[in-house]
């Protein structure tokens, strides 16, 4: 016992600092855990840094036309080429040039922003919390349940993605929408054909998260406790299925983001004249040899942002990967 409390209190008769071995390792939680490995990852951290810029530009996007442009949608056609009536090039009042009907390049884009942004986090959060419900429901009540909606998320994956979303656009896209003017054309025409589609891939992915989960030890002494089932999938279940979630959102968004511009580009997405680096891309192929930048700035933006989102979900899967040492 003397020993003992001998060398507890060596380091203190030594009056030096304790070594590496008598420190004591402090507790993680898990969030402080993927974030240690997540901030290791500067390819990610960069693209994290431009989307939160990105957002803010969207944000300020009127304060910043007001300051370095012109309204999106005004036209001037004094800016147009005088002999031909082409669109002109970027200068000191038009930073990335004019269109076709002399709008500015510039103030489009960055409403174009707004507009795939919108379209990506409203989509995607709707699509996810729908399919994560009914992902849950399919696999923890399993029977006529699970049934019932995997043979629907096998009938809607049956249809290609992209064709599916233009019947869906172009049905709603033209007079009062469908669903008695429920569907507006636009922007909601957009977002439903989004969650349409995406639903299925989270459901499916949630499904089978649930049925090996349903199984394990702290679930069946939830059931033995007493606990109903509401209290076992939003309590104990879905806890463990956050991260998940957290991936295939991240991961999701630059295919939402995408498939508006592809909308938009075949002209069944966002209504003229609002914005749209999809619509902007459409207008800017005939004339592609001629007004390179009515083309280039707008897909610039589009491949930045789906690159940065990209490169964020990889890192996110990354960090929160238990293997990841």
């Amino acid at each position: 016992m003397t020993s003992t409390a001998g060398s507890m209190l060596e380091p203190l008769a030594r009056g030096g600092p304790p070594s590496e071995a008598e420190i004591e390792v402090a507790g993680r939680t898990p969030w402080q855990l993927f974030w240690e490995r997540f901030r290791e990852d500067r390819v990610a951290l960069v693209a994290l840094g431009f989307i939160v810029l990105e957002v803010l530009a969207a944000l300020l996007a009127p304060w910043l036309v007001r300051a370095f442009g012109h309204p999106p949608n005004a036209q001037y056609p004094s800016e147009l080429d005088p002999q031909f009536g082409t669109p002109t090039g970027p200068s000191r009042t038009f930073l990335f040039g004019v269109d076709t009907v002399g709008r500015d390049v510039f103030s489009r884009v960055l409403y174009g922003a707004r507009v795939s942004l919108e379209v990506a986090i409203f989509a995607t959060a709707i699509a996810v919390l729908l399919g994560v419900v009914l992902g849950m429901a399919a696999g923890y009540y399993r029977g006529w349940a699970d049934t019932l909606i995997s043979r629907l998320i096998d009938v809607t994956l049956a249809f290609p993605i992209l064709l599916l979303a233009l019947g869906i656009a172009s049905s709603c896209s033209l007079g009062n929408g469908c669903v008695r003017g429920l569907i507006k054309p636009g922007l909601t025409t957009v977002t439903v054909a989004i969650v349409v589609v995406n639903w299925t891939y989270i459901g499916r992915i949630i499904r089978g998260q649930v049925l090996s989960l349903r199984e394990k030890e702290f679930v069946e002494a939830a059931r033995a406790a007493g606990a109903g089932s509401l209290t076992i999938l939003f309590r104990e279940l879905l806890p463990n299925l956050v991260a998940p979630i957290v991936v295939y959102s991240t991961l999701v968004i630059p295919q939402n983001i995408l498939l508006e511009a592809a909308l938009s580009y075949l002209g069944v997405g966002i209504n003229p004249p609002q914005a749209s680096w999809g619509e902007m891309i459409a207008e800017a192929t005939p004339i592609f040899s001629t007004a390179w930048w009515f083309f280039l700035f707008p897909g610039i933006a589009l491949l930045l942002t789906v690159l940065a989102f990209n490169l964020l979900g990889d890192g996110i899967r990354d960090a929160l990967d238990p293997k990841t040492a």
